[in-house]
């Protein structure tokens, strides 16, 4: 299928983005797409990218509101357009820029839904220990939910930074920022089966390939370091056998982690602590309070709550 015409102004804006601004190619796709859409739009409003005014582009907005359109397909749209209207101003096809003061269109921000606790037994319940491989999986799988780190800060673990006595361990977040995180004993008795003869003992290599990869707790078959992809798929195998793969991924669990802390009463403040956020708004942001909670709070603690009327 051959590709729609646009405007000479437009298809010299795609050569921009991609001489001047390194732009891939599903890129440049996806904006041929938007501004083809909106060049439709304003032939059938008797204009051009040239004369349109900002009045105009509000009244495209509109429209696109009121269309089924996703809001965050409007959002990129509206993104694209704004770019090309800078350009075109930049570059003195426009003297004004129409798009400039164009109110946006604002997309909620994905939470993801965290598992129920049936759920996360469910998914424990899915690793059957028979190999040694099969003691590191149920050994992430704990240690990822009891800490809510992310993927990243579990596979990047050493074996010093972890305490099985004082059930601690040492995590690295974003930026290097160190935290001491402590988790259950669930967890430990799956770390110390894992670092058992029966475990991690049998998948080190005669000779290790890397200097970091003897420090590393959590190995692949082969006596390296577990990727991060690695360790993703891990997660998403036993959320397959557990009936729950569509919902399930490693950002998934630190977020159930987070959320099941909270409805069982635990500090908001203690909650970031553990994740690591600079900001408590990013926690109240990430970990979602259950209307349960939130009732059973209200009751107990309101003295007119549960009086009859």
């Amino acid at each position: 299928m051959a590709r729609p015409m646009l405007p000479i102004e437009v298809e010299e804006f795609l050569s921009w983005l991609v001489a001047e601004k390194g732009r891939s190619a599903n890129t440049i796709a996806a904006y041929r797409r938007d501004l083809g859409a909106y060049g439709e739009w304003l032939t059938m409003q008797g204009t051009t990218v040239l004369d349109v005014t900002h009045q105009q582009l509000v009244a495209f907005v509109g429209a696109r509101r009121a269309s089924d359109a996703a809001t965050s397909s409007i959002a990129r749209q509206l993104a694209a357009i704004r770019m090309l209207h800078r350009y075109l101003s930049i570059e003195g096809e426009r003297r004004d820029d129409p798009a400039a003061e164009l109110e946006g269109v604002r997309v909620p921000s994905g939470i993801p839904k965290p598992l129920s606790e049936a759920q996360v037994t469910s998914l424990l319940d899915a690793v059957v220990v028979t190999e040694p491989i099969h003691r590191r999986d149920l050994a992430l799988i704990e240690l990822l939910y009891a800490t809510g780190a992310r993927i990243s800060e579990a596979v990047g673990l050493s074996i010093g930074e972890i305490d099985l006595d004082a059930r601690l361990v040492r995590l690295f977040g974003k930026g290097a920022k160190e935290r001491i995180v402590p988790f259950g004993s669930t967890a430990a008795a799956a770390l110390d089966d894992w670092f058992s003869p029966s475990g991690r003992a049998r998948i080190v290599p005669d000779q290790w390939r890397r200097r970091d990869d003897a420090e590393a707790v959590f190995l692949n078959t082969r006596g390296g370091r577990l990727t991060r992809q690695a360790a993703w798929q891990v997660i998403k195998k036993y959320g397959v056998r557990a009936g729950i793969g569509d919902e399930l991924s490693p950002h998934v669990l630190r977020h159930s982690c987070a959320t099941h802390l909270l409805d069982h009463g635990a500090d908001l403040r203690v909650v970031q602590e553990m994740l690591g956020h600079a900001s408590i708004s990013t926690t109240q942001i990430y970990t979602k309070v259950s209307q349960e909670r939130l009732w059973d709070v209200y009751r107990s603690a309101h003295p007119r709550a549960t009086l009859d009327r």
